[in-house]
């Protein structure tokens, strides 16, 4: 690469424009020959098109997750359904890149799902987020959330029968729930919340979310990888519990808190009538 150029590069390094000092070489002493050199036109085209290789050459660096839990790094491998702000399927990418702030800034968007159970007593079954899980850990949330896989059973659309199955599989894994007590049929598919929220610098969520409401008395056996804690909260409780949240005594996932604030008390009211609250035509956007 002529001198120029790396001078063209320096300039842009003091502005502000990432690049690699490591591929830098030193400067060559070798003395070109007038016969080999571009003319100023010619030159000022080969910086402009040299410069601009340089900067896409330049790539943020790899995201480790060596500090992470094991078991939760194996996850992000999953191949989870990207989606356009529409709900449309437009393909497939893992759980780690959905995550990536990076990629969400973009507008990367995937699909997921959260679960609300009832025991027969009406009262709500919370989880509280494992320590090592890599999005929003030690957070209190609803029964479940969780994402479809990019998998022929977890793709059906028709009434969300996919993403119903998705939920009765993280069920299952996070809180032991046996299989048959959370069957697809008896979850109600109410609607779906679009939301963005980040967990930290690096990681975050941005998600069509669809809402998974089911009244039934279950047995439970929690993963600790999966969830810290767990309990069963009346309306009055869980009002208490979000306003500690207000006052930063406790932590409650953002979608959770977005659901709660809006729809959650009014459907809880109507458990046994959630029919009338069925919106499949429309994406609240969060």
């Amino acid at each position: 690469m002529a001198p120029a150029v790396w001078a063209v590069l320096r300039v842009l390094s003091r502005e502000g424009v990432a690049v690699l000092k490591s591929n830098v070489p030193a400067r060559s002493s070798r003395v070109v020959p007038g016969w080999q050199r571009p003319s100023v036109t010619s030159g000022c085209r080969r910086i402009s098109s040299e410069v601009r290789r340089a900067q896409a050459a330049v790539r943020m660096p790899e995201i480790t997750t060596d500090h992470l839990d094991e078991k939760q790094v194996q996850l992000l491998a999953e191949m989870c359904i990207l989606i356009d702000e529409n709900d449309q399927k437009i393909g497939a990418d893992t759980k780690k890149n959905c995550h990536l702030n990076s990629n969400i800034d973009k507008g990367l968007l995937h699909r997921a799902f959260s679960v609300f159970l009832f025991n027969s007593e009406e009262k709500l079954l919370l989880q509280q987020r494992s320590d090592a899980k890599i999005t929003f850990p030690g957070c209190f949330t609803n029964t479940c959330c969780s994402h479809p896989l990019h998998m022929d059973s977890e793709l059906e659309e028709r009434d969300a029968l996919g993403v119903r199955k998705a939920a009765q599989r993280r069920l299952q894994a996070e809180l032991g729930i046996p299989l048959e007590q959370v069957p697809p049929e008896e979850m109600t598919y109410l609607t779906r919340i679009h939301y963005k929220a980040q967990s930290d610098g690096v990681w975050g969520e941005h998600e069509i979310d669809y809402i998974l409401f089911m009244q039934k008395d279950v047995e439970l056996s929690p993963d600790p990888n999966e969830i810290k804690s767990h309990c069963y909260v009346s309306k009055e409780e869980l009002k208490a519990m979000l306003e500690k949240a207000e006052r930063k005594e406790l932590d409650v996932t953002p979608w959770f808190g977005l659901i709660a604030n809006t729809f959650l008390f009014k459907w809880w009211d109507n458990l046994h009538n959630l029919k009338e609250f069925m919106d499949h035509s429309n994406i609240h956007r969060m």
